[in-house]
């Protein structure tokens, strides 16, 4: 089993986003000493409580400051790009840190409508088009030029980062089979039907410039505590932060557990709290260990990614840790 990190920089209680982003990176140096296979950070745009806006140069900075585990992007929202351009930037990642790289994208507008136009010079983006960029980015990555213009994207290497289609439906699994990518299921954005998308990937898969065989896995939102008690009692700022999601607004940072278990909730939050919990697995090591297993096997896959995000900080490193422990994670040589 490889497990692996989804990192979103939350701007945690009592923090702000520089503090964030350097939590960010001490994060990623952690699990790397740990033994954890790779570390994505997402792309998220005018939020106050997530401060990763551009995983590319997250990236470089990630790769920069650690040894041996794979660093990439949860991902790279491409409809607002150029396909051209984003080959390039991960080329060079590529270049600077070759078979280390991995490139995510999604279609997903990473915000509310007037973040789309602001990305895209007051324009919606053509997210209709998305597979035909993938497309185009794949070739482009491999020395392709797709459309017959006489240009390359450089710089040139031997090795290419993989693209990974990232999703949380049906759709974009078959799309991610049909174009010979690898795929990423997100379950903790989507707690239903992953295994029916899964399914569909690897059904619909067909051999590609980039790979002959399917290659997935899955990200899950974990508390891991040494015991039950003490993982719930985290997990309650992460069920009083999805709630304050779901109803929208500028929020400047994820709640406390204090926070969390103060708030007199609704029966129809409770309601919520109780189904996004199929998003997420809570427990001691031992039932949390038990269902990371249960759902790889359910999704078909050898790597689950995970998605720790509780306050303190020094929780967080906790969690990862006591995982990596209870998968045996192989330590890196630089482990102190």
């Amino acid at each position: 089993m490889k497990l692996s990190v989804l990192d979103q920089s939350p701007v945690l209680a009592g923090t702000d986003p520089q503090e964030a982003l350097r939590q960010t990176t001490e994060l990623a140096k952690w699990t790397d000493r740990l033994g954890y296979h790779r570390f994505w950070v997402s792309e998220h745009h005018s939020s106050g409580s997530l401060a990763g806006s551009s995983p590319e140069i997250l990236a470089a900075h990630l790769a920069a400051h650690t040894e041996t585990i794979r660093i990439g992007s949860g991902g790279v929202l491409l409809p607002h790009y150029s396909p051209f351009k984003v080959a390039e930037s991960f080329r060079v990642l590529e270049t600077l840190h070759p078979d280390r790289i991995d490139l995510g994208v999604g279609r997903a507008p990473g915000g509310l409508p007037n973040i789309n136009l602001a990305l895209n010079k007051g324009n919606l983006p053509n997210v209709e088009g998305y597979p035909s960029q993938v497309e185009e980015l794949i070739a482009y990555l491999h020395g392709h030029d797709p459309h017959g213009m006489g240009v390359q994207a450089t710089p040139a290497g031997e090795t290419a980062p993989p693209v990974w289609m990232l999703g949380s439906s049906g759709t974009s699994a078959r799309v991610a089979g049909e174009l010979g990518a690898s795929y990423s299921f997100a379950h903790f954005i989507n707690g239903r039907g992953g295994t029916r998308a899964m399914e569909r990937y690897f059904n619909h898969f067909t051999p590609s410039l980039q790979q002959t065989e399917p290659e997935a896995n899955v990200s899950v939102f974990v508390v891991c505590a040494e015991t039950d008690e003490r993982a719930e009692y985290l997990a309650a700022s992460l069920d009083l932060a999805l709630l304050q999601i779901e109803k929208g607004g500028r929020r400047t940072h994820f709640p406390t557990p204090e926070e969390a278990l103060s708030h007199s909730y609704t029966i129809f939050e409770e309601e919520r709290i109780a189904d996004n919990r199929k998003r997420m697995i809570v427990g001691s090591i031992e039932r949390v260990k038990e269902e990371i297993e249960k759902l790889a096997s359910l999704y078909q896959v050898d790597e689950i990614i995970i998605n720790t995000i509780v306050t303190p900080f020094e929780e967080r490193l906790k969690s990862y840790e006591l995982l990596a422990g209870a998968f045996e994670l192989s330590p890196s040589t630089t482990m102190t």
